[in-house]
């Protein structure tokens, strides 16, 4: 998963380099990471329309995601112009869908108990993976862009081979669908899962760790945050943060419940988004420490979001639930990303934009205490609620 999801970014992480030898202007630029996330979005929902990670076998349709990926990312190395460059990064997309929503169903397939800490595991990779470009851009800071892009390629082929070769799917695997494209509509019916997908999109509507990660980016572009002096060495500690929140979250969810560990971190989140503004002045140190425990706990709740649905949902239909959840979630990001800036620049600056990202923790640690109140509390986290 940490190799595939490099190429998520690995644009985006080279975006000062790209608008410098592209001549691109800032709408352009901006575009290199949107299409990455439209093709995520597009691809999530024809394949959950489809039911595809429900037919096809699932190491087999994330070996294949995976090569799409890196030879999509890689398009990038033969300066192809910015048409070109677009139509790959929403290519890239469109493969990364394949990969992200069936690895989670791929990770239930192993556990019933710790079902929690597993998924955590998992998605603390796919962050995790997501920040790397900006790790490789620090290093190589000087060097050719194209190493990092290249890096980013590599991984996802490496991903490819390990799930293609090494990875099968557990004992506890799910029964095999029926093509069904009104499952997509349908599985938002159970109480349990609507209230479970109402918090996460509340969530994704507010920030999910890669939006949270690229603002923060932007915020250190543009003037500099805490001691790190390089935005992008910055943006990979943010997002990367989030991976610890993801084992966190897992290991609390596990013993005292996917609902108040959720409800928990979206509460600390919240807080994050009300008090970071108070840390504008500084002392840096303080602003960065914020945006870090943000990024930990805006993380640490959506993978239990995820497991949730593997066991509200119908079994049948489990790799059809996560997809469409997935895919509007980064819908609402998409959004975000593209809004937020907009709202700092009638703000006057970043420092009170962040309060308009509040409702999203409200809403959502309301919905997953409303559903810790129903009957169907009683199958998450082995009856913990």
């Amino acid at each position: 998963m940490v190799g595939a999801m490099t190429c998520w970014f690995s644009a985006t992480a080279v975006v000062p380099e790209l608008t410098r030898d592209w001549l691109l202007n800032p709408s352009q630029a901006g575009w290199l990471t949107n299409g990455v996330q439209i093709g995520f979005v597009s691809g999530a929902l024809i394949s959950s329309l489809v039911n595809l990670p429900d037919l096809m076998r699932l190491t087999r349709l994330i070996a294949i995601s995976a090569l799409v990926a890196a030879s999509a990312n890689a398009v990038l190395l033969f300066d192809p112009g910015w048409p070109v460059a677009v139509i790959a990064r929403v290519v890239t997309g469109m493969a990364l869908a394949g990969i992200y929503p069936p690895a989670m169903k791929l990770m239930a397939t192993w556990f019933r108990r710790g079902r929690g800490l597993a998924m955590g595991a998992l998605i603390g990779a796919l962050t995790f993976g997501s920040s790397m470009p900006h790790l490789f851009r620090a290093v190589s800071d000087g060097l050719d862009w194209r190493l990092v892009v290249s890096l980013a390629s590599l991984g996802a082929v490496l991903s490819a081979a390990i799930f293609g070769l090494l990875i099968r799917e557990g004992p506890y695997a799910f029964a095999r669908a029926v093509f069904d494209p009104r499952r997509a509509l349908t599985i938002f019916r159970d109480r349990g899962v609507l209230l479970a997908n109402l918090a996460i999109l509340a969530i994704c509507g507010s920030f999910t760790p890669c939006g949270h990660g690229l603002t923060f980016a932007t915020v250190a572009e543009q003037g500099g945050v805490g001691p790190f002096a390089s935005p992008s060495l910055f943006a990979f500690i943010v997002v990367a943060s989030g991976a610890a929140g993801c084992i966190l979250g897992g290991l609390l969810s596990d013993r005292i419940g996917r609902c108040l560990t959720t409800a928990g971190m979206m509460a600390v989140s919240g807080a994050c988004a009300l008090l970071i503004g108070f840390a504008f002045d500084g002392p840096e140190w303080l602003l960065a420490l914020i945006a870090v425990i943000w990024g930990v706990t805006i993380a640490g709740d959506s993978a239990q979001f995820s497991t949730a649905v593997t066991e509200l949902a119908d079994p049948r239909f489990i790799g059809t639930a996560l997809t469409l959840q997935v895919s509007i979630g980064f819908a609402l990001t998409v959004l975000t990303i593209w809004i937020m800036p907009h709202i700092a620049a009638a703000l006057g600056g970043w420092r009170w934009a962040f309060l308009v990202l509040l409702p999203g923790p409200v809403i959502g640690a309301w919905a997953m205490l409303r559903l810790r109140k129903l009957p169907e509390a009683a199958r998450l986290a082995g009856g913990r609620g």
